[in-house]
């Protein structure tokens, strides 16, 4: 796709951003996401992670951008982090661990580019960056790398499966 027609979708995208209805701001942040990496695109995208009418719309536009696990998209997610009230912050927060609370390697992922911007010329995107690093590092993923996931689970044995049933339970299948 040219870049005229990719300024075109993003202008399309920007004023369904400003729409009175929730749903359309909601589905203009979940589309924008995909054009982060545009200057015209970062302006509404970040309108629409702080928006003020609906939190809905916070959410799901920052999920897309940190879906992205990219600068563009993180960098947007930091810039209003930064400036977040504590009721934005908190649906942000809570699109991170939605996003991040799966894998592992993902979440590591976004650890190591926070940090890349944590030392951006910009404060703000510098500091929402510290934020989000801080906000990932309390994330225990569900999903890790077969050699740490073996780790943790000799480390959580407590004992062989029959010896959690109890006594007296025998066989299962009644034998």
């Amino acid at each position: 796709m040219d870049g005229d027609m990719r300024r075109a979708a993003v202008a399309a995208l920007a004023e369904l951003g400003r729409s009175r209805d929730y749903r359309d701001r909601a589905d203009a942040g979940r589309a924008l996401a995909g054009f982060a990496e545009l200057r015209e695109a970062r302006g509404p995208l970040l309108a629409l992670v702080l928006d003020a009418g609906d939190t809905f719309v916070t959410r799901v536009s920052a999920q897309a951008l940190l879906r992205r696990n990219d600068l563009a998209g993180l960098a947007i997610v930091a810039s209003a982090l930064a400036v977040a009230d504590d009721n934005h912050g908190d649906w942000i927060h809570t699109a991170v661990a939605d996003v991040f609370g799966i894998v592992a390697d993902d979440r590591d992922d976004a650890v190591r580019l926070c940090e890349e911007l944590s030392r951006a010329a910009d404060d703000r995107v510098a500091l929402g960056a510290r934020r989000l690093r801080d906000s990932l590092a309390g994330i225990d993923p569900v999903l890790r790398p077969a050699a740490a996931r073996d780790r943790r689970q000799r480390s959580d044995r407590i004992g062989s499966p029959a010896s959690c049933l109890g006594e007296g339970w025998g066989r299962l299948d009644g034998g």
